[in-house]
């Protein structure tokens, strides 16, 4: 099999929305002849679902507080931490190599692999994952695209519970220790498992381990690779502009839905609700008990197509008077409200 890596000019990328925008690339564009495995770890992204709602399945604050970004992918399914804490196994296979469906197969190197690293009682279990006694290590998924078979699956080095429970559930103001238990209770990590001489690897260090196994080679420079050209880069970086690092496609994208928030601002009690379309808003009604002097459906017109995100709601308001609308009122509180 041909190896490919995200290296670029020598340098590792680690870059979640290039590492889908490759993933992605690499199967609609690149045809060897044999198949191809691209093995990858990232720093932490939010990965949605092609067709979930980005305010409904994160906790913004959380993920703009500790430069997470969020990525949302082409294919369906749920909101998931990705991390330097996973190797990521990516691989495109002919059709007829009969891996299609079979997760069974699709794991047998895989558990030889750890096998030789010293993980003992990992098999595989339901329909797609890798469990050892029982506790969760890898979870995969495949499609067919193009005539080959094109999937991955992960493999759990390390996890952080904490910011699982925190970067997922938006609506919870504080960490829930019960969540954190829930993860522990469900998931395990191969660091633990491994033989005590491979106890200490890196992430770096451990993908290494991972492809010269499935690749059956002593030496990662031995394995046959394919490296991304100046063309191909530029195709994926065309790809991370206009698709995984834009606005409109990973916040855009989301259904239409309607929120209320209510907040005890300097002003008084202020009450907005929202209707938002493609994510940007729609429609906006602003209530309370706050003493304002103009009419305030001039704030609700102007904020009427802004983004609900920080920037554009600060930029939006800052040439409002929002003193002669409210009464004592910073634009950071207001956008702080919608938000929440």
């Amino acid at each position: 099999m041909y190896l490919i890596e995200p290296y670029r000019n020598g340098e590792y990328i680690t870059d979640g929305a290039y590492a889908l925008a490759m993933q992605v690339y690499v199967q609609q564009n690149v045809f060897l002849d044999d198949g191809i495995i691209f093995p990858y770890y990232c720093a932490p992204k939010i990965e949605i679902g092609r067709f979930q709602n980005a305010a409904s399945e994160v906790n913004q604050d959380y993920l703009d507080e500790n430069g997470i970004i969020l990525v949302r992918r082409d294919t369906g399914g749920g909101a998931i931490l990705v991390d330097d804490g996973a190797v990521n196994v990516c691989f495109l296979v002919p059709e007829d190599s009969g891996v299609y469906g079979d997760y069974k197969k699709m794991y047998e190197p895989v558990i030889r692999a750890l096998n030789n690293l010293g993980v003992k009682n990992v098999e595989q279990s339901g329909r797609n994952d890798l469990v050892i006694d029982g506790k969760k290590v890898s979870g995969a998924a495949m499609t067919l695209s193009s005539g080959r078979v094109y999937g991955g699956f992960s493999l759990l080095l390390d996890i952080n519970p904490e910011a699982m429970v925190k970067a997922l559930n938006p609506n919870r103001k504080k960490i829930d220790s019960k969540g954190i238990k829930s993860i522990r209770s469900r998931v395990t990590t191969l660091r633990e498992h491994l033989a005590p001489e491979y106890r200490d690897v890196t992430t770096a260090e451990f993908k290494d381990l991972i492809i010269k196994e499935l690749l059956q080679i002593d030496d990662v420079d031995k394995a046959k690779r394919y490296e991304l050209t100046d063309e191909d880069w530029q195709a994926i970086d065309r790809l991370v502009e206009e698709k995984y690092k834009n606005w409109d496609w990973n916040y855009g994208k989301s259904p239409r839905y309607s929120y209320n928030r209510d907040g005890r601002l300097q002003a008084g009690t202020v009450e907005i609700s929202l209707d938002v379309e493609s994510g940007r808003i729609e429609n906006c009604s602003i209530h309370g008990d706050f003493f304002g002097q103009g009419e305030i459906k001039d704030v609700e017109e102007a904020l009427k197509g802004a983004r609900v995100e920080r920037g554009e709601l600060e930029e939006t308001l800052r040439p409002l008077d929002l003193n002669h609308y409210f009464g004592k009122l910073e634009d950071r509180e207001l956008v702080d409200l919608i938000l929440s």
